[in-house]
C-alpha cells in the first residue's frame, strides 16, 4: 500500500479540538485519526446502499428471573437463525445476565433483529454495534 500526502486547511480552533481529541484518543498521529475517520464515514455510506451486509454484535443486559423473558430472547433468535453467528450468555451476578450476539445480513435484518431483542419485556439495555468486512477500504 503506497502512501498519498495532501494537505488540508482548519480554523485554528477546529484543529487544536482535534489535536485535543487525538491525545484523548491516544492516536499517533493525526494521519491515523483522519484515516479512521474517513474509513468510518465510508463504512457507514457502503451501509446506506441497497442490500448492504453488515456484521454486528447486539449485547443485551436482563434479569434472568424475569418471567418467559430468557424464553423469549431464545425463540427470536431461533425465529432469526441464519442471521445469527454466535452468541455467548455471561452471568454478571445473581440477577442479571449479559448476552451478546453476533449476527450477520442486511442492515435491515440485523437492525430489526436488535430492536425486537432490546424491546423485550424485562431488558434492562441492549445496544447494536455494526461493521462491515471492510473488503473495500
Amino acid at each position: 500500500m503506497s502512501l498519498t500526502r495532501f494537505g488540508i486547511s482548519l480554523e485554528k480552533d477546529l484543529l487544536l479540538k482535534f489535536d485535543k481529541l487525538c491525545d484523548e484518543l491516544k492516536y499517533v498521529n493525526r494521519s491515523e485519526a483522519i484515516r479512521d475517520l474517513i474509513r468510518d464515514r465510508l463504512v457507514k455510506k457502503e451501509w446506506a446502499s441497497a442490500g448492504a451486509k453488515v456484521t454486528a454484535v447486539i449485547t443485551l443486559v436482563y434479569d434472568h428471573h424475569k418471567r418467559q423473558l430468557v424464553d423469549n430472547l431464545t425463540c427470536l433468535q431461533h425465529h432469526h437463525e441464519a442471521d445469527i453467528l454466535a452468541s455467548q450468555h455471561i452471568h454478571l451476578d445473581h440477577i442479571n445476565c449479559l448476552e451478546v450476539i453476533v449476527a450477520r445480513g442486511s442492515v435491515k435484518d440485523v437492525a430489526d433483529l436488535a430492536t425486537r431483542l432490546r424491546s423485550a419485556k424485562g431488558v434492562k439495555h441492549g445496544e447494536l454495534v455494526m461493521t462491515t468486512a471492510g473488503r473495500d477500504l
